[in-house]
């Protein structure tokens, strides 16, 4: 995790959950003088709505002009992880243990950087996943992106 974004997760993490929602995770995309952040907030009892989210923005918000870790203007988003929720942290991956996920990579891994298969386990700093008969052990911190992918029925 770069530094900003651990910066962002120790002032905004205890926002969010002072609200009383579990904070899911950020995303925070830098694009020259215009940048997002992208707070996500679950709350597995209740759901997250529409009006949820403008609570926890309206506070971010303000946390946020007094804090002033961004320097540069930035569109501040509040969401639901979703049912194609990314996964962050190594206890959200052991969490969907059985589930498939879609898996980007910084840098390439076996001549792949794009992984879809099934987590199987949680290993120390790995995630175990299979794809296509073939179990790879991908370092946690190798991972740039990862979502769950739903499955309707």
């Amino acid at each position: 995790m770069s530094g900003k974004l651990k910066q962002l997760e120790d002032i905004l993490q205890p926002v969010v959950e002072g609200l009383g929602y579990e904070f899911w995770g950020i995303e925070y995309r830098s694009r020259g003088y215009q940048s997002l952040l992208r707070v996500f907030i679950d709350d597995v009892e209740n759901g997250v709505g529409v009006d949820d989210c403008e609570k926890v923005s309206r506070q971010i918000s303000g946390v946020m002009d007094v804090e002033d870790p961004i320097k540069t203007e930035y569109t501040l988003e509040v969401s639901s992880p979703g049912m194609d929720r990314p996964l962050f942290r190594p206890e959200q991956y052991q969490a969907f243990v059985g589930h498939q996920v879609q898996i980007r990579l910084r840098m390439a891994f076996d001549g792949r950087r794009k992984f879809q298969g099934l987590i199987k386990a949680v290993e120390g700093e790995d995630v175990v996943v299979i794809v296509d008969d073939h179990e790879y052990l991908l370092p946690f911190d190798s991972i740039e992106r990862a979502n769950i992918i739903p499955v309707f029925e």
